[in-house]
C-alpha cells in the first residue's frame, strides 16, 4: 500500500514470486471511468473507491483461498483505514498490509520519470493528504520505499512470516528464492 509511486507494483511483484503465489495489480480493478478521471486530473472520491476496493478484495480473498498456500499479494493504495478495512471485509480472508512511505519529493521524482501510467504527479498532493498510516492495532508495518527493493523485499517477508505464524499458528510461509 502507497501513493501512486512508492513502489507497490515492484514490491508486490517480488513479493508474489517470493512467496510463490498470485499477485494483483489494483490499478487494473479501477472501473475506466475512474482511470479517466485520473487521468484528467482530478481525485477519485470515496464514492469512486468503494466498488473498485470490493472487486479488489473479492479478487484478492479469491485468489488467496485458489492458490497452494493460501496467500496472495495485491498492490494497492488503500490509503485511508476505512479503505483497509473495506478491502478486508471484502476478501474475507486475513489481510497483512505494508506501507511503502518515503519524502514526497522521491515519489514526485519517479511519478515524473514512469511513463505509460494514468495517474499524473499533480494528483500527489491528493494523494498525501488522503493518507492515514496504519496505527498500532493494524496489521501493518511501514517501510521506507527509498530503500533497495532487495531490502523491502527481506523486511516484508521476514514481517509476513512472523504475522502469518500469530494469525493461523502455523509455521513460517513456504517459499521459493527468485
Amino acid at each position: 500500500m502507497g501513493v501512486s509511486g512508492s513502489g507497490k507494483s515492484t514490491l508486490s511483484t517480488r513479493l508474489g514470486c517470493a512467496l510463490a503465489c498470485p499477485v494483483l495489480e489494483g490499478d487494473a480493478f479501477h472501473s475506466a471511468a475512474s482511470v479517466a478521471k485520473m487521468q484528467a486530473g482530478h481525485p477519485l472520491t470515496d464514492d469512486d473507491r468503494w466498488p473498485w476496493l470490493d472487486r479488489l478484495g473479492a479478487a484478492l480473498g479469491e485468489a488467496a483461498l485458489a492458490s497452494a498456500g493460501g496467500v496472495a499479494v495485491a498492490a494497492c493504495s488503500a490509503l485511508k483505514r476505512s479503505y483497509r478495512e473495506r478491502l478486508s471485509a471484502a476478501s474475507a480472508v486475513p489481510l497483512l498490509f505494508v506501507l511503502l512511505d518515503t519524502g514526497a519529493a522521491e515519489i514526485a521524482r519517479r511519478m515524473e520519470t514512469r511513463s505509460g501510467h494514468y495517474m499524473p504527479p499533480s494528483l500527489l498532493g491528493s494523494q498525501l493528504a488522503t493518507l492515514e498510516k496504519p496505527t498500532s492495532d493494524e496489521a501493518a508495518v511501514t517501510l521506507d520505499a527509498a530503500r533497495p527493493v532487495e531490502t523491502l523485499v527481506a523486511e516484508a517477508l521476514t514481517w509476513i512470516d512472523a504475522q502469518h505464524g500469530a494469525i493461523l499458528g502455523a509455521d513460517p510461509i513456504s517459499r521459493r528464492s527468485h
